[in-house]
This record gives C-alpha cells, sequence and structure tokens, in this order.
C-alpha cells in the first residue's frame, strides 16, 4: 500500500513538472507576427494624371461702347439668356457738346455774324450775276434776229453768244458761292451750341435723347456685368462679357511640366468633384507649347503647362456647370484591361528588385516580381505571381523570409 502511494505521488510530480515544462516552451516559442493581406487578382487598370482645374467658356465677347457718350443704368444681369442681334443689353447716349465758356461764345457769335454776312454778299452777286444774265440773253436774241436779216456779221453773233455763256458761267459761280458760305454759317452756328442750346439741362430732356441700343453678339447667358451703374466712359470701354455656356464650355489645368510632356492630344479624361452625382467626360483638346512659372502654396517654384480639355458629356448632364468652376482633372495616359494586378502598398526594393512577401502557410516568403504600370493603389506585375496569392501589405522591418505570419483579426 505504501508502495503504491509513492508511485502515484512520483507520477503526479513527472506529470506537474511536464506541464511546467510545457508552459514554458509554449511562452518562449516566437508568436507569429500579425500582418494585413492583400490578394493578387486580375483586371482593369488606367495611369491618370491628377490636377484640379477649372472651366472656361472658350469664346467670350466683350460688349463695349462703340463710340464715347453716358452709359444707362445696366438693367441685365449676370445668368440672363439673350439672343444675337435681338436682346439689347444696354443703352448709351453720346457726349454732350462742351459748354462754352462767355469769351469763347462771344468769339463764336461773332463768326456767325461774319457767315451771315458773307452769305448777303453771296446773294447780292447771285442778283447781279442773273441781271448780267437777263442782259446777254437779250442782246444774243436780238443780234442772232438781225444776224438772220444780213444786218449784222456772224462774228458780232458769236461775241453775243459768248457774253451769254460768261454770264450763265458767272450765275452758277454765284449760286455755288451761296450754298458754300451757307455752309460757313452752319459751322459757325455748331459751334456755339452747348447744353442750353440742346435743351438738355434736365432729366426730362434727357429722356427725349436719342439712345443708341447694344444688341448682344451671340446667344448665350451674360458671364458677368463690368459696368452696370450710369456714366460715362470714352469710346471702347467695357460693359459686360457675354459667352455660351452650353456649347462652348471647357476645362483647362495647369499641369506641372514634367507631366505635361506625358500628356497627347486626345487622351480620355475624367472629371470629378464637380459637383454633380456622376463624373464627366472630356478629351485633350490642346497642350500649350510654353511653360510660365508659377508658386505653390508654399512658395516653391514651378513650371506650369496649361491643358485644355474638350467636354464630351452633353450639356444637359451639366446644365448646372458653369464659367470659372473648380473641379478636379484626371487625364489617362496609359490603361489596359484584364492585366494581374497587385496592391502597390505591397512592394518594397530588396537589392534593387521589386519585391513582395507571399503568405504561404502561415510563411512569408520573399519574391522577386517584374513589375510595369501603376497609378499609386495598384500595380501591374508583369512577372512573379500569380492570380490569387495573398501578399503581405505595409511589410514591416520584422518580417523577413521565412517569418511566421498570420493575418490580422479586427475585433
Amino acid at each position: 500500500m505504501p508502495k503504491r502511494a509513492k508511485i502515484s505521488r512520483n507520477l503526479f510530480i513527472i506529470v506537474g513538472l511536464a506541464a511546467v515544462s510545457a508552459t514554458i516552451a509554449l511562452t518562449l516559442m516566437p508568436k507569429p507576427t500579425e500582418v494585413d493581406l492583400g490578394q493578387v487578382h486580375r483586371g482593369d487598370l488606367a495611369v491618370t494624371i491628377d490636377e484640379e482645374g477649372r472651366t472656361l467658356v472658350s469664346e467670350t465677347y466683350i460688349v463695349s461702347t462703340p463710340v464715347a457718350g453716358r452709359l444707362l443704368r445696366v438693367e441685365m444681369h449676370a445668368g440672363d439668356e439673350v439672343t444675337k442681334g435681338k436682346t439689347i443689353v444696354a443703352k448709351m447716349r453720346p457726349t454732350n457738346p462742351a459748354v462754352l465758356d462767355s469769351r469763347t461764345r462771344e468769339q463764336a457769335l461773332a463768326a456767325v455774324d461774319v457767315a451771315r454776312a458773307a452769305v448777303r454778299v453771296a446773294e447780292a452777286n447771285l442778283n447781279a450775276a442773273m441781271a448780267s444774265e437777263e442782259l446777254a440773253e437779250a442782246a444774243y436774241s436780238r443780234t442772232r434776229s438781225l444776224s438772220e436779216r444780213g444786218v449784222e456779221s456772224e462774228a458780232a453773233l458769236e461775241r453775243a453768244e459768248g457774253n451769254l455763256r460768261a454770264s450763265r458761267a458767272n450765275r452758277e459761280t454765284a449760286e455755288a458761292a451761296i450754298a458754300m458760305r451757307e455752309a460757313e454759317l452752319a459751322n459757325a452756328q455748331a459751334s456755339i451750341n452747348g447744353r442750353d442750346d440742346l435743351g438738355l439741362n434736365g432729366p426730362d430732356d434727357l429722356a427725349q435723347a436719342d439712345d443708341i441700343p447694344l444688341f448682344s453678339p451671340i446667344n448665350g447667358r451674360i458671364l458677368q456685368v463690368l459696368q452696370e451703374s450710369a456714366t460715362t466712359l470714352p469710346a471702347g470701354a467695357p460693359i459686360m462679357e457675354i459667352g455660351d455656356v452650353s456649347a462652348d464650355l471647357e476645362v483647362i489645368a495647369e499641369l506641372i511640366s514634367s507631366d505635361a510632356v506625358q500628356v497627347d492630344e486626345g487622351d480620355p479624361v475624367v472629371l470629378r468633384d464637380w459637383g454633380g452625382p456622376n463624373d464627366l467626360q472630356g478629351k485633350v483638346k490642346r497642350v500649350h507649347p510654353f511653360g510660365a512659372t508659377k508658386y505653390s502654396a508654399l512658395g516653391v517654384e514651378e513650371q506650369r503647362v496649361q491643358v485644355e480639355i474638350e467636354l464630351l458629356t452633353p450639356a444637359e448632364e451639366r446644365l448646372a456647370l458653369g464659367h470659372g468652376y473648380r473641379l478636379e482633372v484626371g487625364i489617362i495616359v496609359w490603361q489596359a484591361n484584364d492585366v494581374l494586378l497587385v496592391p502597390a502598398s505591397a512592394l518594397f526594393k530588396e537589392n534593387g528588385q521589386w519585391s513582395v512577401f507571399v503568405a504561404n502557410e502561415g510563411v512569408a516568403r520573399l519574391t522577386a516580381i517584374e513589375v510595369g504600370q501603376s497609378d499609386g493603389v495598384l500595380t501591374q506585375v508583369e512577372s512573379g505571381l500569380s492570380a490569387g496569392d495573398d501578399v503581405v501589405l505595409y511589410p514591416s522591418a520584422a518580417i523577413e523570409d521565412g517569418s511566421k505570419i498570420a493575418p490580422r483579426t479586427v475585433e
């Protein structure tokens, strides 16, 4: 009996020691590193150059004053629709003649008196020319009658006819002189016309003046009114800007020059974050051949190149989009369908070679791969991986080839 008890006690000690040893061994064994895994798969890939852009009406028209004058208050507002040649967008009146001072006015009045006297002199000369013409006609008639009867010679008849022609010429000259003197009189009278002479002192008289209507040059909408209040403007002063938002709207993006060289005319464009429910479609219309120096928000000097983008989405699907609106531009410079893709966050370089850790039965296996294009999220795999492979995302320095790993669990 004592011997059996001793055996049981020894067995209990042995089992206890084995349990403690197993616990210590399990505690000292390295635990698998928890990692995030991503899967290699086949899909479509598009590489884009992303930049902020703004809308712009490609063909804008500036309505300006045709002559110097007073612009009446503009009743049209930004956004109003206009029709070419029918919609009156503004009205103006010519500038009033300058009001003369007393000295200049007296001189002008004296010039008018001189012009009137010259008209009277011209009229007197006309009366004298007409009298001479009547005498010449009578002498010519008498001489011709006597010549037909043989009393007067042919020479006398020719002299009478010459005198008649000269008298008629003098009468025509006198008539022309009267017309010239009357024009001089009108010119002298015009120089003394001032505000009082035109009857433009009060607002009631102003309302009677002839307005010059300014019509819209195109069908479209008013983009902005540059001069709304009534004022006096010189010829050529801008009043408003008009454009066809629905037909002539395009997008302008300013790319860094190193990105602009990758863009070709005709490249497809996706326009996002413009405020509508769906993305808009477009294509590159023109890449400007010169760059301009711009400064970023951090004060960094950059060379920027303007790229013009034509909108392909119908106007009915972007009615709310106007002139000068902001949006995000994505120019597609490369795209392919059904290619092998790996998350870009799984990539790192090992000895100058792109590599990933492939999860294989709880062990991380270092695998070198060949990559192609990348959009920053997914990268094209040319060799080294197969669809369905699990790769470690954001691998840390603690992971090496052969390290134990386990998928991270989210509680």
